[in-house]
């Protein structure tokens, strides 16, 4: 096993202090050129306790991944104010407080597997032997290892992903942003790297905030669901799920599991006024 530094591992109501993530009446506004505008989000509030996992799920354009970007500092919001680790957006960029996964696995494909997952330690000035050290830890705890002399094309699109997940985890970020990482894959792949990803989360800590249109992976992966309205994106609702963890491939079929998926399908019905 990896010697991974594993933040301690509590329930969301024991998490003691201040919110990992503060968004408190955020809006983006987008500039369309010739006096045109268009409202991205209206008014969002929600906070992110430590440790917990959260999905942000709503119909396409509602302003999932519009939020994600703001709360990584990759845009800034036209008003309300965002905090990470009590600090604003770009200043916990600076200090490198998260990871981020894209949707694609953006791995260079000139770098092998390891050198990919070295990159943001190079940035910050690790040795080389460190660096190495921690690739190898990174590969083996997503079952990689073997693959650390592969290039990114040689791999399968779930593991290309794996290595995007181990390089976002190398520097050990406290809070984890993933903007639909699985949705180009196929559902039985994307099952298994849900798998992957809860037993990443549950041995590393931290605190995941995950975009997705899926309502069953949200569900199956998360401790609340927020769900967001059609353009100008609002919180419509946040959803507590109750299922037990660890979570396996017969939670899926849990009685819980099935009133869950429909209670935040019927939010979404809600929030398109269906």
């Amino acid at each position: 096993m990896a010697e991974i530094t594993r933040q301690a591992r509590g329930t969301p109501e024991d998490a003691p202090g201040a919110p990992v993530v503060a968004v408190r009446n955020a809006s983006k506004v987008f500039e369309l050129g010739g006096g045109q505008t268009m409202v991205a989000l209206k008014d969002i509030n929600l906070e992110v306790q430590a440790n917990e996992f959260i999905s942000l799920t709503g119909p396409s354009g509602c302003g999932k991944s519009t939020l994600l970007r703001l709360i990584a500092d990759l845009l800034e919001p036209t008003s309300g104010d965002l905090l990470v680790n009590g600090k604003p957006p770009r200043q916990a960029r600076l200090d490198r407080d998260y990871g981020f996964v894209f949707q694609a696995a953006t791995l260079y494909e000139w770098r092998t597997v390891a050198h990919n997952v070295q990159l943001p330690l190079e940035v910050m000035g690790y040795s080389p032997a460190r660096r190495a050290q921690r690739a190898r830890e990174m590969l083996r705890l997503v079952e990689l290892e073997q693959f650390a002399r592969h290039y990114p094309w040689q791999l399968s699109g779930g593991m290309q992903q794996r290595v995007a997940i181990a390089r976002a985890l190398a520097f050990q970020p406290a809070l984890l942003l993933m903007d639909e990482p699985f949705g180009a894959l196929d559902e039985f792949t994307r099952e298994r790297m849900n798998m992957e990803l809860l037993k990443i989360w549950d041995q590393t800590g931290g605190t995941v905030i995950f975009v997705t249109h899926s309502i069953a992976e949200a569900v199956f992966l998360s401790n609340r669901v927020v769900v967001m309205s059609p353009r100008p994106g609002q919180i419509t609702k946040v959803i507590d799920i109750d299922l037990p963890r660890p979570r396996n491939f017969e939670t899926r079929e849990d009685p819980r599991f099935f009133t869950a998926v429909t209670d935040v399908r019927e939010s979404l019905r809600e929030a398109y006024g269906a």
